[in-house]
């Protein structure tokens, strides 16, 4: 099932693309209304989701980038041992793994990841995020649904 890499890579580069363009166009903590419920807000986070440990004094950076690579590893592998049938477990371990490696190359390069996608109601706002996280957030969603509904009956 390695064959689902593609969208693992098409995860990464959606991801880092997006990451590019918010960081050559906007001004850290510059926010853009889109919608009434919706900014692009251009954030660093050095910690993991919902800015967890973010202000750690540095070595969350290391920790994090190395669950990563772990992660990425394990997740590559079971991958790799999955059957043909378990179409829907191949999308949701790779769109973990894409969202993954997407944030561990903004770790490596930068030290922090690039958030910019800016959910609100009123003045409460969901913590910013990016297409890396919204892909871990969807392949976790997928293997939910395919580990309680479960894929249809093989023939026999």
């Amino acid at each position: 099932m390695l064959k689902w890499l593609w969208l693992s890579a098409v995860t990464v580069v959606l991801d880092q693309a997006s990451k590019l363009a918010i960081t050559y166009s906007m001004q850290l903590y510059q926010s853009i209304p889109l919608l009434p419920f919706f900014n692009l807000t251009y954030v660093h986070n050095t910690g993991a989701a919902f800015s967890f440990l973010s202000g750690a004094g540095g070595w969350q950076r290391w920790f994090f980038a190395g669950l990563a690579m772990a992660m990425s590893v394990a997740l590559s592998l079971w991958l790799s041992r999955l059957q043909k049938h378990e179409t829907l477990l191949a999308v949701s371990l790779s769109l973990i793994l894409g969202g993954a490696v997407g944030n561990l190359i903004d770790r490596l390069l930068y030290g922090h990841v690039i958030d910019f996608l800016d959910v609100y109601y009123g003045s409460w706002h969901f913590p910013v995020f990016n297409i890396a996280d919204s892909a871990i957030t969807l392949g976790a969603f997928l293997m939910l649904i395919e580990a309680f509904v479960g894929a249809p009956p093989r023939p026999k």
